[in-house]
This record gives structure tokens, sequence and C-alpha cells, in this order.
């Protein structure tokens, strides 16, 4: 081998070595981050890990978003920090970002909605005017922080054309606006808009939220023991039965909500119990079989069943509601559907632990209502969110 062909063999496997080492010290780096949990549970080994990847270059970036996915919180607050530490070095020196990667993560509706969301706001520190672009067609993306800002848009255009006296013009505006808004504080404030010019908003049919049920309860809940037991209303649907409950027997009673935004408070009927347990359960009849969602707010623990499958279960308290908190797809059945939540009350008497409600709506997968085939015509609810 001549001097020219060993140095080249030298120089390759050299430059091999440090890429691999590197791209494993990056790997290594991400696991350690991701692993992190509560009560400090790996938080030495982050940041180590942190460090590492805080003297990388911009290159790693899309491999640290592509690690958002799936990360805890406190993981992908460790990875934003660094892609933060990253990008600012890299720009005050007068480097690049990996600006084609970043928007291929932000087009990925599948990709983590912050992930996601971040990878807008580093495009918009570099290419403003493109990102300016980018927003008004966010108004049906999965990421509502991303939709946020394309509803406010369609806000601020309403107030203007609702300013130049053209009513109409501003109405359909205020209405894409309110089809995509999922944020109280944005609803309310299109809704206040539409009642100025005179337009009537049936919110809870405007987002298919389910108003009337069947209460059952309530059953005990002492100790959090209610949640895993298995109670008649999860073992089958006879509304004309009676059980035995917490204090005496219970029946199912009809129950419809008048709250503007479908909440069905279980206090309402049985009153500020602690310790107890609910069931409701609706019937939804669909035209057609067809792909749907349930979007289920709710901040008590819950059980949620579709056509006596259970979709899902949270066996936490008070840890917030909003609207579409939680999302499950289910396919309809042509004619009847049945939906049955459990819903648990805690022990704790906090002001803020009282409330024992939830509330669901029936969607296609952009958030589009699916109204039931017998609901009646439109009655606007009474009542304010919380």
């Amino acid at each position: 081998m001549n001097e020219f062909c060993r140095i080249a063999v030298v120089v390759f496997f050299t430059t091999f070595f440090f890429s691999s080492a590197g791209r494993a010290t990056v790997a290594e780096s991400i696991a350690a981050i991701r692993a992190v949990g509560p009560e400090g549970k790996g938080n030495a080994e982050a940041a180590r890990g942190w460090q590492e990847l805080a003297r990388a270059d911009a290159a790693v970036l899309p491999e640290l978003f592509r690690a958002m996915d799936g990360a805890n919180e406190l993981a992908a607050n460790w990875l934003r920090s660094a892609v933060e530490t990253i990008v600012d070095r890299s720009l005050a020196s007068g480097g690049q970002l990996p600006l084609d990667a970043l928007h291929d993560i932000l087009r990925d509706t599948g990709r983590n909605p912050r992930a996601r969301r971040f990878a807008y706001e580093l495009i918009a520190r570099v290419q403003p005017g493109i990102a300016n672009g980018i927003i008004p067609r966010m108004t049906d993306d999965p990421s509502l922080e991303l939709r946020y800002d394309a509803v406010q848009r369609l806000i601020e255009e309403g107030g203007r054309l609702a300013a130049e006296a053209k009513a109409d013009e501003a109405t359909r505006v205020y209405r894409r606006a309110l089809d995509s808004a999922r944020e109280i504080k944005q609803i309310q404030q299109i809704k206040g808009a539409m009642d100025k010019l005179g337009v009537t908003v049936d919110l809870p049919r405007h987002f298919g939220f389910l108003m009337q049920w069947r209460l059952i309860g309530p059953f005990d809940n002492t100790g959090r023991k209610g949640f895993d037991m298995v109670l008649p209303p999860e073992q089958a649907i006879d509304l004309a039965a009676e059980y035995p409950g917490k204090t005496g027997p219970v029946r199912w009673a009809p129950f419809t909500s008048e709250h503007e935004y479908g909440l069905i408070n279980f206090n309402l009927p049985y009153g500020p119990l602690k310790e107890v347990t609910g069931y409701a359960y609706a019937e939804f009849q669909s035209d057609a079989a067809r792909p749907a969602e349930l979007r289920l707010g709710c901040k008590n623990a819950w059980k949620l069943w579709a056509n006596g499958r259970l979709l899902f279960s949270r066996d936490e308290y008070h840890r917030g509601m909003e609207i579409d908190q939680y999302r499950f797809p289910v396919e309809l059945k042509a004619g009847k559907n049945s939906i049955l939540i459990k819903v648990c009350q805690s022990e704790q008497t906090e002001t803020w632990t009282k409330e024992w409600e939830f509330q669901l709506r029936v969607c296609d997968a952009r958030g589009t209502a699916i109204l039931s085939a017998d609901r009646p015509p439109s009655t606007i609810a009474k009542g304010t969110p919380k």
C-alpha cells in the first residue's frame, strides 16, 4: 500500500470512528434524558446528557425533535433546553439551522404537538416571512398550539370586517374561527362577537356535545376503591333496574344538561358528595356506519365505554378539565350506539375538588360535530363555562 492510500485509509477510519462515536454519544445522551422521572429519578444522568447535547452542533436538532415524541414532560423540557442552547450558539456564531428538517417536522402532524410548535418558532425566528404564511393554513391542525394562532388571525379578521360594517362577511369568518377554536377564551370571544352581530350560536349543537343522559348513583368510592370495582352498570345496562348504592337503593334517572359547553354535573341531582362514584349512559343514533371520535373532558377519575368496549380509563383526580382533553377513535354502528362513563369523586374537600362532572362530544377526526339522528331541534343552552 503506497503512502497516499495508507493516509486515505487512516483518514477514512478516523472519520468513521469519530462520527460513530459522536452519534452514539448523542443517542446515549438522549436515552439518559428520556429516562428522567419524577422525584429526581435520573436527574444526574440527564444533566450529563444535557451537557453533552448542548455542545453539539445544529445538525443534531432533528434527532432531538424526534426524541420529543413520547417523552414525558420532564424529558421534553430537558430536550427543549438543549435545542435552545444549540440554536442560540449556532446563530450567534453565524451558523445555520437545518431548516428543511424543521419544516418536515412542522408538516408531520403525527409528531409531538409541542415539538411541532417549537419547530415553527425556530422557523419564525429565521424565516419570519415564510412562517407568517404558514399559520393561516393551521386552522384544523391537531396541534392546538398552532391552531390557536390561526384562529386568532380569523378573530382579528372578523373584527376588522365587523368594524367596516360588513356583517355577513364577518359572520362567515367568525364561523370558520368557531369551527376550529378549542381554547375556551377564544370560543367566548367569538361567541361574544357574533352576539353583537345578532347571530345566535348554539354551542352544544355546534360542537356535538351530548346533552341528554341517564345517570345513576351514588355508589361508594371510600378509599378510592370504587374505580376498580366492577359495579352493575358495567356488567349490563338495564335502565329499569335498581341497585344498592352508597346510602340506599339507586335507579337510573334522566338528566339534561343546560350548560352551553355540555357539562354533565353529578352534583346537581345528588348534591356535593365526596368519595362517591356515578355512571352516565347515553345512546347515539347514527345514520350510517362511520368512523368518529369521542372527545371527553373530565377532572375526576373516569372510565369510558362505547358499545360495551372499554376505550380508556384514568385513575387521577382534579388535574383540570378542558374541551377535547381526551380523544378516542371509534367506529359508529348504523343505528343505536351506547356510551357509558364512570366518574369517581375523591375524598378531598378543598374548594377546587368539589366538581364531579364531565363533558363529551361526538365529532369527526377534524373536530366537526356529528349529531345523533334523533337530536331535538336547536335549543340554546343556559349557563356559563367555568
